[in-house]
């Protein structure tokens, strides 16, 4: 009987093995040689030097004229292009809205900041009778809004308000208490808004980040301000903190870009 052929092992190891040198190269925007890319990879130099010419006639990595190390090369920096401009916001959230929704029972929603309004633009339905129901679509004021208030916080630079108009009876109202409400969403990491936007509802948001860590749009729940009181809001809020880190990990945002989010996620639980 014939040996069992190697080839497909020997391939998938070098495939891991190239994979590792592009994560490395992408880490840091300085060159790296051979003998410091065997050092941070763990790979011995002359595998190394296989893998980096194999790229390099790809386009994936290119050498630096003037030091000789190496860097990524634009063929891998047109592939991430190409990843980027088919990537759907709101598909790839959508699955989480609807686990979400499945957990807390609460509407859950994805919006997105436009000229001072937040824009809906994907919703779950909850379990309960008596909900929210927000509409695809739909504009809100961004400062009587929980995802408002997480992306007039987290966008840099902050969107400009032209009014701050009241439409529930705790409808920030004040550019001072807003400032201060926005200051301890960047201190927490999340947004709750009750009575805000209308009297009896009540919000809970998280921001999301794209491949660059910056927040692109805010994933809440919905519901009557009576079953989101502050006990019920301890236990959602970590659940909605999780949602929205796992739909940012899929965007592309690395670890380290949501650590603070799952820290505090871990802390509201």
């Amino acid at each position: 009987m014939k040996p069992r052929s190697n080839t497909r092992l020997s391939g998938t190891r070098s495939v891991v093995r190239a994979i590792s040198v592009l994560k490395i190269l992408g880490r840091s925007g300085s060159a790296y040689g051979i003998t410091e890319l065997g050092t941070a990879t763990g790979l011995s130099k002359a595998t190394v030097f296989r893998l980096v010419g194999a790229l390099e006639t790809e386009g994936m990595v290119a050498r630096d004229a003037a030091t000789g190390g190496y860097r990524l090369g634009p063929g891998l920096i047109a592939l991430g292009a190409s990843a980027l401009s088919t990537t759907d916001l709101r598909a790839i959230a959508h699955d989480e809205l609807v686990r979400l929704a499945e957990e807390t029972g609460e509407t859950a929603t994805l919006e997105v900041i436009s000229e001072g309004e937040i824009l809906v633009v994907d919703e779950a339905q909850g379990r309960f009778l008596f909900g929210a129901t927000p509409e695809i679509g739909r504009c809100w004021p961004a400062h009587a809004t929980s995802t408002g208030k997480v992306l007039l916080a987290l966008t840099d630079p902050m969107p400009a308000l032209l009014r701050l108009t009241r439409f529930g009876p705790k409808t920030i109202t004040s550019r001072a208490e807003l400032e201060r409400e926005l200051a301890r969403v960047r201190h927490h990491g999340y947004a709750v808004a009750v009575d805000e936007l209308e009297p009896g509802l009540g919000a809970i948001a998280a921001p999301i980040r794209n491949h660059l860590g910056d927040v692109i749009a805010a994933l809440s729940i919905n519901g009557p301000g009576i079953r989101l009181g502050p006990k019920r809001r301890r236990i959602l809020i970590p659940k909605v903190l999780r949602a929205a880190n796992r739909v940012s990990r899929r965007l592309g945002a690395s670890p380290a870009m949501i650590v603070i989010s799952d820290r505090k996620s871990r802390a509201a639980s």
